[in-house]
């Protein structure tokens, strides 16, 4: 563990991880390295080395396997780790997280992080894991990335009383991804409710889950998304659902993703105060800027049906508005798609 101002950095450690967790961290750095190489480092038998790299494979990671030079993994990476995300957020981010944790692989970051008790009024909790077996967005869609190829990564925090628009908290978090972005160098959109685009393709999503008392206090989880190098068979996989994708490594982002991760983190956890104070005015005007919806024909489909009409972006409280043949329409929930131009 390494420790921060009231912060702890928790690391599993690296001998008691599942062995294809170790046998990734040793091929991270992209290069070849022979089974017998690898069997001796890990101390076990190159019988088990071929096991863990056909795991690693199931799993969606790219692995080249070439007679006399071993395997390697592509592309290198950098393995997410607590302790360096520490070293790159500020001093006011640290005095807030009260727990900051990588993880090899869990179900889902949203679901451990809800599992656990609520985090201490003005504190928060952050969890990144390699690999999520049952990673989701909204409406229970799964989320898709091997080891290596995302940032999932999920933070808590807790409300004294539940703010009254609490629904817009997900278009804040994309301000604030926006803002992480940034640091990194590079430019995105968003699309109402919870999508990170660049260029027209989608490089990340947010979902909240909530957990709440009546009239009480409230703590929300924040799972955040983010695609950092899928690889050209994933994107043309994710592109059959009709979704195309990009990651951070098509986009030029050369950053690791501990530092993006740390700039995220940044970023979230000071939007959150922000928030809580004083809901979604101090990011409306930046969501403004960056949606991607406005100006164009769509469709909401909701549990009424589908309306159809101009986007004109959103209002103070986060709701998509509308112009249709009707007049303006105001939509808090609902399932977004692009009209194809006439």
């Amino acid at each position: 563990m390494v420790a921060g101002r009231g912060i702890g950095a928790h690391v599993r450690p690296y001998d008691t991880l599942p062995l294809s967790a170790r046998v990734f961290a040793e091929l991270a750095d992209g290069l070849f390295h022979s089974g017998e190489a690898l069997a001796a480092r890990l101390g076990v038998s190159r019988g088990a080395i071929w096991k863990a790299v056909r795991e690693l494979r199931e799993i969606g990671i790219v692995m080249h396997a070439v007679p006399n030079r071993g395997y390697r993994m592509a592309p290198a990476t950098q393995p997410l780790d607590a302790a360096k995300i520490l070293e790159h957020v500020t001093a006011e981010t640290r005095s807030i997280l009260r727990r900051l944790e990588t993880t090899w692989c869990v179900d889902s970051t949203n679901s451990m992080l809800l599992a656990r008790p609520n985090p201490p009024f003005g504190a928060s909790e952050a969890l990144l894991a390699e690999y999520q077996t049952a990673g989701r967005g909204r409406r229970g869609r799964a989320w898709l990335a091997p080891p290596g190829g995302a940032i999932c990564l999920s933070q808590s925090w807790s409300f004294r009383e539940a703010p009254a628009d609490l629904g817009a908290l997900g278009l804040a978090i994309g301000v604030c991804l926006l803002r992480a972005l940034r640091r990194a160098g590079l430019e995105g959109g968003l699309k109402w409710p919870n999508d990170v685009l660049v260029a027209g393709r989608k490089l990340g999503g947010i979902l909240l889950e909530l957990r709440a008392e009546s009239a009480g206090p409230a703590c929300v989880v924040i799972g955040v998304g983010l695609n950092a190098a899928l690889g050209e068979p994933l994107r043309k996989r994710i592109a059959t659902l009709g979704l195309p994708a990009t990651d951070l490594a098509s986009a030029g982002v050369t950053l690791s993703r501990n530092i993006v991760a740390a700039a995220i983190i940044d970023e979230v956890t000071r939007g959150l105060g922000h928030f809580e104070r004083e809901a979604l005015r101090p990011f409306i005007e930046e969501w403004r800027s960056a949606d991607v919806l406005r100006g164009t024909q769509i469709e909401v489909q909701t549990t009424g049906g589908v309306a159809r009409g101009l986007a004109r972006g959103i209002d103070l409280h986060g709701a998509l508005l509308i112009e249709t043949p009707q007049g303006l329409r105001r939509f808090i929930s609902g399932e977004v798609t692009v009209r194809p131009a006439s």
